[in-house]
């Protein structure tokens, strides 16, 4: 019986049409390095919602409802946001191994098991 490799829920808040929605699903797509695990895409439409979501810009990663990215003092928003990468460049979604390091803390083994 194949047992689910993790637990750890991964959901991601976008506003609607949200620019940078493509840029992380591939970028979560090569954290996960092949496996495919259950990713929720949660369209958050009003500053409430935003809210209630704990979105801090779109797009926000959460895993197991926590923000592995948010700032101290970050406020609820539907405004784009941006991720500051080791590099000090900028853009609309964590990096590759900015996510790995966030999915392996989360419970996620770093080793897809095909060898």
């Amino acid at each position: 019986m194949n047992q689910p490799e993790t637990t750890t829920r991964i959901a991601v808040l976008t506003v609607p049409d949200c620019p940078n929605a493509p840029l992380i699903r591939a970028r979560i797509a090569e954290a996960l390095q092949g496996r495919t695990l259950p990713v929720e895409w949660i369209e958050v439409n009003d500053a409430d919602e935003a809210t209630r979501q704990g979105m801090t810009g779109s797009p926000t990663l959460l895993l197991d409802g926590i923000d592995p990215f948010a700032h101290e003092g970050a406020a609820p928003s539907l405004s784009c946001r941006l991720y500051r990468h080791t590099d000090g460049t900028i853009d609309g979604a964590p990096a590759v191994a900015d996510l790995r390091r966030a999915l392996t803390a989360s419970g996620l083994s770093e080793t897809n098991g095909t060898g």
